[in-house]
Formats: C-alpha cells, structure tokens, sequence
C-alpha cells in the first residue's frame, strides 16, 4: 500500500501542503478554560501573550449539558472543568479585549454547539466583526459523545440534524469555521488502540459526509472544511504512522465513496498530548512525556497541536504548567530543524509498514461498521464501545503485570511527597456566575424571549433550518438553558 506521492499530493501521506512546516509552522492552539468568563479571559490574554496563535476553549459540564449554571443539576459542576456560560453575555466577556477577526477560536462543545456557535455569531456583530469574518472550529461531533464522552442530551437523529445544520449555515454564509472536527482523541482516551482510533474516527466522518449530503449541501462546499481530531501517545514511531495512515485512508475513502475532488480528500487534523498518559505520580515526568508525544504529532503532520500540562493529573494547569507546555512546542518548532524538512520520517522501514497495517487495519474495522449499515447504527449495537473496553481492559492489564512499564507508577517508583494542588475558589466563582445570570434575566425584554422561544419550538418540530431562530433567540437573551429546554420538549433526551 505504500505510495511514492509528495506531500501535497493525492491521497496525502506525507502530508496535505507540499512545504508543510518549512512554509510555516503549526498553529499552537493550547486549551484553556475554567470558573467565568472573566478567569478565563485573563488566561487566554496571558497565552496570547506568551505566543500562543490560536484559542482552543473548554466549557464546563453544565454548559456541555445544557443547563443553566443555576439549574440543579449544575450544583457543585458550575466552572469546574471549563468555562461557564449561560448568556450571550458571558461569551462576550470571554472574548473581551479578544479581536475575533484576528483570532482563531477552537470550541470544545458538542451536544450544546448550535447555540454556542450562535452567540459565538453575536458576539462578532456586536464587535463589528462580520460572519464572514469569524474563524476557527466547532467540536460538534455528537456521535463520540455516544461512544466515549457521555456529554450527550438530544437522541442520535435529531442531534444528527443539528450537527448538519450548522454545516449548512457555515456554508451559506461563507463562513470560515470548520463546522465539524471529527474526533478520536477521547475514543483514545477511553482505552481505544491507534486502529481502533482512526477506524471508528473516519467512520464517524464517513457518516456525517452522508448525512450533509442528504440534506442536500454539496460535497465540495463543505468537505474541505471538516476537520479531525487526535490524540498522540507514546509510542512515538507507531503514533506517526498513525497520523500518515488516516490522512492516506481518508483520502482513499473519499475518493472511493463521494467521488471527492483533492480538496475534499484532504484530512486536516488538530492533535492533543495524551491527557490519559499523564501520571499523578513524579508529574514531572510528565514534561518528557508530553515532548515525546508532540514530536509525534509534528512529525505525522498535524496542523494544530495542544500540549498538556505537567499538572493536569492533579488538577486544571497551573499558569507555569501552561507556559512550560507552550513553550515545549516553541522549542519544537524553532530550535530544533523539525520545520526544515517535510515529513522526516518518510521512507523509514518501519514508520512506512506501520502506516501500511495501520491503514489495512483500520479499512477493516470501517467494512465492519459499513456491515451494521453505519456509525450510527454501530454505536446503537454497542460496537464501538464494546471494542473500546475490551482495548482498555488489555492495556490495564499489561500495566498491572508490568508488561508495560510507566515509569514512576510501575517501575521506577519513589516515596517523593505528592505535589501540592492548588485548588480555585469554586463556591466563589458560581456564586458570581449565578449573579451575572440573575442580571441578565433581570434587565431583558422577557416578550421578546418568550416569542424567540416559541419560535424555536415550531421549527424544531418542524424541518426548517434552527441555526438563524437560535441566533434570534441569543440576540435577545434567552440563556442556553433554555434554549437546551426547547429541544428537550420537542425531541427528548438521549437514554443509552
């Protein structure tokens, strides 16, 4: 399966631009994001500041969920793992001072993105910055969500509709935000093997090139906007050849079932450090691993990357775990020559059979998923998950036998003191945040929202298009509570 084609040529594995990094490096997008917009606005300036070139933003659990952050499901979760926002409003204080017509933003949110990506539309009108304008990359991946996240809300169908929606309306308004990123960086994270990762990945995105198509947008307006997501491990030589195999695969895959022209074949790709890899025990060692797992992605091709912090087994990044983990990348991209050649490791013997099974492998597992009629139907018999836990049962038991060694855990261990954790004041940060809500409900026109929300409701119910009636609703202050609450009413809630 091996091909002699150069990088920027089809089907793409040594990379989808032919200088790749000599013209200019990858976007350094670190993820950040905890208690209100005010925190973590001061941490996104403070990376700004530190040369970070993209924004990547984590949402707490209930804005993931689609609660209010005075909801009582969102008692004790207000700001904890992500920022918190109920209204239009907290997104604009997130941003504050933040030019989005110079920034790229990355939004980790799924279940909930119509209405995240609506304030997100708000907020640039409200900066005077046109839609048109507006880039970056919406998570919007449902179907994970169902396999290994759990941040789900709405069953699989109508979530699938509002998945194909806003691909719809980036589209219609020449938008420049990837609508999708396809993800099988938590399915990893959940025990899943790099075949398993990149099989039921494209998978996904295979299922989700049908759905938009079905809906009636064509491929080449939207298929060079999709994006994917990995993660990168440890094992350095065999994660490269991961990133070379999906990039070919999904080329392949394209071409063979869409009839997909080049721009449409090309698989762009943001990677995340191994969060599952960092270790509680000696953290510090951490920062090795953390190196190691970039260069694996640097070396596959990504086009963004995100580095962990030292820290983050114990609790959110420290400011000084964040930096150091910025700054890794820095190292990387200008002091060590990874950007005077494209694709390093090409011709390897052992990256170039490792990109062939991993390829084979994964084709595979897609012909199985293509057997049960779809991704979608894959997950409903559990095919996903069960594969995943299976991997995950297996790598947890070659750790407990010391099979495979992590150093500082099951070998190499000491009886250092556990490192001091510095907790935020999360009772402090909801109470401000509840606060902001109360206001806002206070000061709005409750007509106003009382008609946008029933205008939801009908077409919800209804098969017109939601993206332009949620913007409606943002503009004039219905939180994302209520909004959530809508679809509820109309379509339920997902049960496994």
């Amino acid at each position: 399966m091996s091909d002699r084609s150069a990088a920027g040529e089809f089907p793409f594995t040594r990379g989808i631009y032919p200088t790749m990094y000599t013209g200019r490096p990858w976007t350094m997008r670190q993820y950040a994001g905890f208690g209100t917009a005010e925190e973590t606005n001061a941490r996104f300036r403070a990376l700004l500041d530190a040369g970070q070139t993209g924004l990547s933003t984590a949402f707490d659990l209930p804005t993931q969920m689609g609660y209010d952050s005075d909801h009582p499901m969102a008692v004790g979760e207000v700001g904890r793992v992500g920022v918190a926002i109920d209204t239009v409003d907290d997104l604009a204080d997130l941003f504050e001072g933040i030019p989005l017509d110079r920034v790229s933003t990355s939004m980790t949110i799924n279940a909930t993105a119509t209405i995240l990506l609506a304030m997100y539309v708000v907020v640039g009108e409200e900066q005077g910055v046109s839609r048109r304008a507006l880039t970056g990359t919406i998570q919007n991946d449902i179907l994970k969500e169902y396999v290994a996240r759990g941040t789900y809300v709405f069953p699989a169908e109508p979530s699938l509709r509002l998945v194909t929606d806003i691909v719809r309306f980036t589209v219609e308004q020449e938008m420049g935000i990837n609508p999708i990123s396809i993800s099988g960086y938590h399915m990893r994270e959940a025990g899943a093997t790099a075949v398993q990762e990149v099989a039921f990945t494209l998978a996904n995105g295979l299922e989700y090139v049908g759905r938009t198509l079905e809906a009636g947008v064509p491929l080449a307006s939207f298929a060079p906007r999709l994006s994917f997501f990995f993660a990168a491990h440890n094992n350095l030589f065999e994660e490269v050849a991961k990133f070379r195999a999906a990039r070919r695969l999904w080329a392949h895959l394209m071409r063979e079932r869409f009839e997909a022209d080049d721009a449409s074949c090309r698989l762009r790709f943001h990677t995340q450090t191994g969060g599952v890899t960092l270790q509680a025990h000696q953290p510090l060692n951490n920062v090795v691993r953390v190196t190691v797992q970039a260069l694996a992605a640097i070396l596959g091709g990504t086009q963004s990357l995100h580095t962990n912090g030292y820290d983050e087994a114990l609790s959110l990044p420290s400011e000084e775990a964040a930096t150091l983990a910025l700054r890794t990348q820095q190292i990387l991209a200008f002091e060590s020559g990874l950007t005077t050649m494209v694709d390093p490791l090409g011709g390897s013997p052992l990256v170039e059979q490792d990109t062939d099974r991993i390829e084979k492998e994964a084709r595979a597992l897609i012909e199985q998923v293509d057997g049960m009629g779809g991704a979608v139907r894959a997950v409903e018999h559990g095919f996903f998950q069960e594969a995943i836990a299976r991997s995950a049962y297996q790598a947890l038991r070659e750790v407990e036998a010391g099979e495979q060694v992590i150093v500082g855990v099951n070998q190499f261990a000491d009886s250092s003191p556990a490192a001091p954790i510095s907790v935020p004041d999360y009772p402090g940060l909801a109470e401000r945040q509840l606060e902001r809500l109360a206001r806002c409900r206070a000061s709005r026109d409750e007509s106003k929202v009382a008609a946008a929300l029933s205008q939801l409701s009908e077409a919800a119910r209804g098969s017109a298009p939601l993206m332009e009636v949620v913007i409606e609703a943002v503009r004039v202050r219905a939180t994302l509570g209520e909004i959530s609450n809508v679809f509820r009413e109309c379509w339920g809630v997902y049960r496994p």
